[in-house]
């Protein structure tokens, strides 16, 4: 039995279509939420072995804003890309090419692993008027504060790869290892945002296409962080980043915030790489800040 959503309620009263479009000739498949006609619409993208499910927090507390939010090619509902390696590169073209198929001139926000694939998209000539980045990928993840947690991690994707397929599938999608990585990324003492943090773990981190897949997102994840396309970016950027996030530290964010040519950053205090989960409100208000100004 899933856990109560805290946010559902807010999240009911907001209009929501399920659509499939075709991007780089492989079916993606995404989401609308709010108004179609709204002033302002933002193409959101989850992070690693997430799914659209993980921002809905957040959309509930924008209901004047259209959200189009797909699930990454090998992730959710969306398919891998047939003879395609799933790297930062793929990713790219994808969203430029989503962009343009569905969302253009739209605001690209991206977390964790979306903050890479967004800021890389954006770099390479995606146009929006402004990019948002929650929980952005700083630094190296391997030079985190629980950078051991991380080569550990780089063992466990590695051996999944490894092993005869069916043990391995069984290995990456193993419910006690997905609630460790769920326990160890939680920050918040409430309760019940708590057991939501995790169902939503138990019920969607394992909803990816196969093994490969994974694999190759996880190598992109960790060899890739937003200081690459940094430079490169003109547009206002907005980066949310929070004080006891393992795997970049908020000195480095801080640093990372120097490297735009236009940015703005918001601290969210006593909160992990969950934002969207534990702390939604606090990053919908930075969000309708940044849009307003």
């Amino acid at each position: 039995m899933s856990a109560p959503h805290p946010y559902a309620a807010r999240l009911a009263a907001i209009p929501m279509q399920r659509h499939e479009t075709d991007v780089l000739g492989s079916p993606t498949v995404w989401w609308e939420y709010g108004d179609s006609d709204a002033t302002t619409t933002i193409l959101a993208v989850h992070g690693f072995r997430g799914e659209h499910h993980g921002l809905e927090p957040v959309v509930a507390f924008l209901p004047g804003v259209r959200f189009v939010m797909p699930d990454l090619p090998g992730f959710g509902e969306t398919p891998s890309i047939p003879g395609l390696t799933h790297d930062i590169d793929t990713y790219t073209r994808w969203l430029i090419a989503f962009a343009a198929a569905v969302a253009p001139g739209a605001v690209v926000l991206g977390h964790s692993f979306g903050s890479i694939i967004a800021a890389s998209a954006v770099a390479d000539g995606l146009a929006t008027p402004r990019l948002v980045l929650v929980n952005p990928i700083g630094a190296p993840a391997l030079e985190g504060p629980r950078g051991i947690l991380t080569r550990l991690a780089v063992l466990y994707y590695r051996a999944g790869a490894a092993l005869p397929r069916p043990l391995g599938e069984a290995l990456l999608r193993n419910g006690v290892i997905v609630r460790v990585m769920s326990v160890s990324m939680a920050k918040t003492k409430d309760a019940e945002v708590r057991r939501f943090v995790h169902d939503q773990h138990d019920t969607y981190f394992s909803r990816f296409a196969d093994r490969d897949v994974l694999h190759d997102a996880f190598v992109a994840s960790v060899s890739h962080d937003v200081r690459e396309f940094a430079s490169r970016i003109t547009v206002p950027t907005l980066l949310i980043a929070a004080d006891r996030d393992d795997i970049t530290p908020i000195e480095a964010e801080r640093v990372l915030a120097a490297t735009f040519a236009e940015s703005t950053l918001v601290e969210i205090p006593d909160v992990g790489h969950l934002i969207h989960y534990e702390t939604p409100q606090a990053a919908a208000a930075a969000i309708e800040a940044f849009l307003a100004a």
